[in-house]
């Protein structure tokens, strides 16, 4: 079936359903998968089953020095494996929840998590052609797209090319190994930006490029394209398949990396002429301006607010606030239902302010 018709049939991304409540998880193993990245594997204390599609996310909320944090997770695991649930963190430099995972969740401890939550699944149908892109931490949710194929016994015309800083920063690299000697129709590409550590590496290191692509998937403009990773991996990633010929539809990106803040008189100067509108929050007795060029998150965050958020990109739900009066111009990616909207809700992350505000929280 051609990729137009599959996307047509309904392949766009299916609709996500999600929880609207934080439940509680029980960490239940903790494992090294590389030198700065573990795995979390929790279950229910009432032994629930798991219903999630690979791709989807959670939201873990954590207590973290008296206050509360919000983060967004892939699953890494199978959906078909609904016993447990699995996600994969990297520490990241000055990441607060990263970190804090990290050095303190261990088993036998319990999180609150929201979800599933997302859109980044595959197409219905399995006739549609894979081209599955990751780089680093990325390749949680690819990961787990790969393993439901592996579970269901499919048989799936996937290339799996995921990116790396040296060999031994290659996630799931000995099961995605084994996964590539068992599985028909699945091409594994590994590809370090430096070989560092592996002087016998015999496969090829550097970055993306045309080149490497057209070797290694001359026929990506035929693909659906299933993308992850750092903002940077991401932009060379979409330039260069639109480059080789990939429709625009067929491409897709999941993305927790919120977009940069931008301070006051960096805009230009058709920012002085912005209207700017009184926000208020009802519950902390706090108002503050948001100019009509920001987000209601952004702006309360420099005013020192503290709002519950992740993605930043309205993505996952985590932010959601009860709006008492005004009007936003909100432009979601999923992470709120059309019946939410009705009751009055919106999300703040990708929400500007139409006038002034007065939010429930």
């Amino acid at each position: 079936m051609a990729i137009e018709a599959l996307l047509q049939a309904g392949a766009p991304m299916a609709a996500a359903a999600h929880s609207e409540a934080f439940e509680q998880l029980l960490c239940v193993d903790v494992h090294d998968e590389t030198r700065d990245v573990k795995s979390f594997t929790f279950v229910s204390p009432e032994a629930k089953a798991f219903d999630f599609v690979a791709g989807q996310h959670l939201s873990l909320e954590l207590e973290i020095d008296g206050f509360a944090e919000s983060r967004c997770y892939s699953m890494s695991s199978s959906p078909k494996r609904r016993n447990a649930i699995t996600i994969t963190v990297k520490r990241t430099a000055g990441g607060r929840v990263s970190n804090w995972l990290h050095d303190h969740l261990a088993p036998g401890a319990t999180v609150k998590a929201m979800g599933p939550l997302g859109r980044f699944v595959r197409p219905a149908g399995s006739a549609a052609k894979l081209l599955l892109l990751s780089g680093g931490s990325g390749i949680t949710p690819l990961m787990s797209i790969v393993r439901d194929i592996a579970d269901t016994g499919q048989t799936a015309d996937v290339i799996f090319l995921h990116a790396a800083r040296t060999p031994r920063d290659l996630v799931f690299r000995d099961e995605l190994a084994v996964l590539a000697n068992r599985m028909k129709g699945f091409r594994l590409h590994f590809l370090p930006e430096q070989i560092t550590g592996e002087r016998a590496w015999h496969g090829l290191a550097g970055r993306i490029s045309r080149e490497f692509l057209s070797l290694a998937v001359p026929d990506l403009a035929e693909r659906v394209i299933m993308c992850c990773g750092p903002a940077p991996f991401m932009k060379a990633a979409r330039a260069l398949s639109a480059e080789l010929g990939a429709p625009a539809h067929t491409y897709f990106e999941e993305s927790f990396d919120g977009p940069a803040v931008e301070e006051p008189g960096t805009q230009g100067p058709a920012a002085a002429q912005a209207k700017v509108f009184k926000v208020a929050f009802a519950r902390q007795s706090r108002t503050i301006e948001v100019s009509e060029e920001q987000t209601v998150l952004s702006s309360a965050k420099k005013a020192g607010i503290r709002l519950p958020s992740s993605c930043a990109n309205g993505l996952c739900g985590t932010c959601k606030c009860k709006l008492v009066s005004g009007k936003v111009d909100m432009k979601h990616n999923g992470g709120i239902r059309q019946r939410e909207v009705d009751a009055g809700f919106f999300l703040p992350c990708c929400s500007k302010p139409l006038s002034d505000l007065v939010i429930e929280r």
